[in-house]
């Protein structure tokens, strides 16, 4: 038996001998008494590991290859001749066979299917990882816009257009769908060569061709960001929180940048808690003008003190 054995279960004694020192070998399942050797269990499970390797060695002990992933043009299966000089078992190859394998490595990589489009995924997946390095993106907006740039793929977008200004949508799609806070003023400047107004003629031909529904931005998820920017406590993040929420029934948040919005808000908040933070300071955080705080702040303070005005006219 082999000698790579562990303690079996204290419970169990062997009915033959009465001993309990009962063992389990891993490769087989079998369980057998250690003193008199007798087979108590011919087909128990093997609660070893799952991997499985051709020899015993560290080295081999892989569970499973990579799971697949949309990540990759091919979603991990690709298959992928070795240059190598020597067999299994270590043997140098005779010339004749390495040579002939080199003729068929050179043959798979010429002769893949749709090797345009694999080069084209290549590209896109290279700029994807650009993007989620200087926005800090997770993984399933990756995975999402990798998929949305797939369907754009199959459905003739591409074609014509600059692979980074589609890819670049893709992101800011899968950014909108997934609620994460990124304007196209973040993806101008985490990748210069492609600017907003191609991101936005992108996206919204993606909108139009791919059928893809996405929720109205909502301005409450900027607040945060731009405040922890100019430094501002919780309080007054709260303040404006519940400004853009009493706009927002009033109507005065449609059809505006939410950025913009959210700045305002911040701002008229920041009076309200006695805050020393300017309009300047506020629109650097934002990413936005001073002008565009400046209207939205006036908008705001129009909607929201307008219906207490009109109650004490007679």
């Amino acid at each position: 038996m082999s000698g790579r054995v562990r303690a079996w279960r204290e419970d169990l004694m062997c009915p033959e001998c009465g001993s309990m020192r009962l063992v389990s070998d891993p490769m087989t399942g079998e369980v057998s008494c250690q003193d008199c050797g007798a087979v108590v269990v011919e087909k128990g499970v093997n609660r070893g590991p799952e991997w499985r390797g051709a020899e015993e060695g560290e080295e081999s002990r892989a569970r499973a290859g990579a799971p697949l992933s949309i990540m990759y043009k091919d979603f991990g299966l690709s298959t992928v001749i070795d240059k190598t000089s020597e067999d299994a078992g270590g043997r140098r190859l005779p010339k004749e066979v390495r040579e002939k394998m080199l003729r068929l490595k050179k043959l798979d990589q010429t002769s893949q299917v749709n090797a345009s489009e694999t080069r084209n995924l290549q590209q896109a997946a290279n700029i994807l990882g650009i993007y989620m390095d200087k926005l800090n993106l997770p993984q399933a907006v990756a995975e999402q816009a990798m998929l949305i740039y797939r369907k754009a793929l199959k459905a003739g977008l591409v074609r014509g257009r600059s692979i980074r200004s589609i890819m670049a949508a893709a992101v800011y799609a899968a950014c909108r769908l997934n609620g994460i806070p990124r304007d196209l003023r973040e993806f101008e400047k985490a990748y210069p060569l492609v600017k907003r107004k191609t991101i936005a003629q992108g996206y919204r031909l993606m909108l139009k061709h791919l059928n893809i529904r996405v929720p109205v931005t909502d301005p409450t998820i900027y607040v945060s960001k731009i405040a922890a920017r100019v430094n501002v406590d919780e309080r007054t993040v709260q303040e404006a929180v519940r400004i853009l929420l009493e706009a927002a029934k009033r109507g005065a948040t449609i059809g505006k940048d939410p950025v913009g919005i959210a700045a305002a808000a911040l701002y008229m908040a920041c009076q309200e808690t006695m805050q020393n933070v300017t309009q300047k300071d506020i629109a650097r955080a934002a990413g936005v003008t001073e002008v565009t705080v400046r209207n939205r702040f006036k908008g705001l303070k129009e909607v929201l003190e307008g219906p207490a005005k009109a109650e004490v006219q007679p």
